[in-house]
């Protein structure tokens, strides 16, 4: 069976961005660190049981918002330790869950009730939420449940 891994292009921080992400994420890991005349070429690493590989490829490519990690969190806990983690030492929040690490890497870090939220079949309550979505950064569960419900 085929397997699929994401492939992270980094101009010289692929270790200092594995490492970041592992200390971020629970259940993660260090799997392999590939080195060249006493420089990283490339790592792979877990994070919450997918496989990631990280290379250091030089200037050439960046990242940009076409690719980003969607990250459901079940509580507002979770959303506001990830946030503040991967936004940390130079990231940038972006409207709506998004944002961007300090390598530039894109995130949505999202309640994962929010779905349920957005697609429920009464319009009023989905509009809502979507117009108290459009109005925040990080996502806040409870201003998201208060705009569900009607409060």
């Amino acid at each position: 069976m085929p397997s699929i891994t994401p492939f992270l292009w980094f101009d010289t921080q692929a270790e200092e961005a594995m490492n970041l992400y592992v200390s971020i994420f629970k259940q993660s890991k260090v799997l392999t660190v590939n080195r060249a005349q006493g420089r990283v070429i490339s790592a792979e690493f877990e994070l919450e049981g997918l496989k990631f590989t990280a290379l250091n490829g030089g200037p050439h490519h960046t990242f940009n918002e076409a690719i980003s990690f969607f990250v459901g969190c079940e509580t507002q806990l979770e959303i506001d330790d990830l946030w503040t983690k991967l936004a940390a030492n130079g990231g940038a929040p972006g409207r709506c869950g998004w944002l961007k690490d300090r390598f530039g890497l894109s995130w949505q870090i999202v309640p994962n009730g929010l779905g349920r939220m957005l697609g429920d079949s009464d319009p009023e309550k989905s509009g809502r939420v979507m117009n108290a979505m459009m109005q925040m950064d990080k996502l806040d569960l409870g201003r998201l449940q208060q705009a569900y419900d009607g409060a």
